[in-house]
């Protein structure tokens, strides 16, 4: 409550009390200068904290997309080098399946290199066996047991293996560039099995993508005409996409979301079942010649090496990218490889690609894309389009009250008025 100025100039009841009490420092208007000061302080921080949330949140942003370019180079460089140093590999040992269960025993060091970065960074360092504890956690509440890791690991151990198998396969028959577009029609298998496996919501335009993934395998096939070495690439390659989308799908289900600790856990027991249970395969390859070799010795252990060091470092980038960036920037990397190929075909090899080749690899790269828009990709657009015309109406309603006002000053200094017509 305040009360009315004195002659004294004492001007609410906090001055008079401040006045009678001797406050050290008291000055008439003390107490109403201290509070507006208080609400100027208030506002202030209130100002700085904004601005520094939103100088935060810029620059998580910005650092995201930093992360995200690395990202994209690097899986886009792992899955090219790979497929060019299989190619290369080719020319003098052509072992599919154990080129296949050599790199896949590599993923034996996925956990140990996740638990060393865990070791290096974490801020609460726990031990290795009660960080596999908590991760294994991805199998159940009761962990990973000897049931759970036939029962779970066998499937997709299979899967992986077929997938990895087909495309080494394939890379036979088809380039490099063919072969890492067809792959790419794995996102709209995926699609489709999400929708009728998982029930996963309809999409129209995912609809669409898919039907061009189709449509680019069809002319792929018929590059060639439907005969020869070509078709027989074409099916492996696609039935290499498939399986890939499988086992994503069955992961999906009965794992659900993993995060990176327990997908590091997951390669490293899919890495121990391949080298325990696969390993007679390619046992049985080579002594019914299949896949025969003279002596260790003469194995190009530094292609082999290179392959599975590549592949281990897509796999773990893939993993990384969706804890540092956004997801869908990993699934760009991944799509690029298919002009990295393509610029390696044609610059070193030589390839010349026809037109229907060309478009093929073009429209299943666009499905890919299309796969990748969100959801509420509609929404999204309908707003920004909105906001668009938002911003279009106000420019226009500035310029129309711009002139008036130039008008107005005009007529007011010529001793008129002007009267706008009805």
């Amino acid at each position: 409550m305040d009360a009315k100025a004195t002659p004294n100039g004492v001007a609410t009841i906090e001055d008079r009390i401040l006045r009678i009490t001797g406050y050290y420092g008291y000055y008439p208007g003390y107490s109403s200068q201290k509070r507006g000061e208080g609400l100027q302080s208030n506002t202030e921080n209130n100002t700085e904290n904004a601005e520094k949330s939103r100088c935060q949140s810029c620059t998580s942003t910005f650092l995201k997309f930093v992360w995200g370019f690395l990202i994209i180079l690097s899986v886009s460089s792992s899955w090219v080098g790979t497929t060019q140093i299989i190619k290369i590999t080719y020319k003098n040992f052509y072992c599919p399946f154990f080129m296949t269960w050599f790199s896949t025993n590599w993923n034996i060091m996925f956990f140990p290199v996740y638990y060393s970065g865990h070791f290096a960074m974490a801020p609460e360092k726990q031990t290795m066996l009660q960080k596999i504890r908590e991760c294994s956690r991805i199998f159940g509440e009761d962990g990973l047991t000897l049931r759970l890791f036939l029962k779970r690991t066998a499937p997709f151990s299979i899967l992986w293996t077929l997938t990895n198998y087909l495309y080494l396969l394939a890379l036979r028959k088809l380039t490099a560039t063919d072969v890492s577009a067809l792959f790419c029609c794995n996102k709209a298998f995926m699609f489709l099995l999400s929708w009728i496996v998982l029930k996963d919501k309809f999409m129209g335009v995912r609809i669409v993508a898919a039907i061009m993934a189709i449509t680019g395998i069809v002319m792929m096939a018929y590059a060639d005409g439907f005969h020869g070495d070509s078709i027989i690439g074409v099916a492996l390659a696609v039935g290499s996409a498939s399986t890939s989308a499988l086992y994503k799908v069955l992961f999906k289900m009965f794992l659900g979301t993993a995060n990176f600790g327990e997908a590091a856990h997951f390669f490293s027991t899919l890495g121990f079942f391949n080298l325990i249970f696969i390993s007679c395969t390619p046992v049985i390859l080579y002594f019914t010649k299949v896949e025969y070799w003279s002596s260790f010795s003469a194995l190009p252990w530094g292609y082999l090496c290179g392959v599975a060091g590549l592949w281990f470092a897509f796999n773990i980038l893939v993993n990384v990218g969706v804890v540092l960036t956004y997801p869908i920037l990993v699934s760009i990397g991944t799509v690029l490889s298919v002009p990295g190929n393509a610029a390696i075909d044609l610059l070193k090899h030589e390839v010349i690609f026809s037109v229907v080749r060309l478009g093929a690899t073009i429209i299943i790269c666009l499905g890919f894309l299309l796969m990748l828009l969100p959801e509420e990709w509609d929404e999204i657009t309908l707003r920004f389009i909105n906001s668009l015309k938002e911003k279009k109406s106000e420019e226009h309603t500035e310029d129309i009250a711009e002139p008036s006002l130039h008008t107005r000053s005009r007529s007011r200094a010529n001793g008129t008025v002007s009267i706008p017509l009805s």
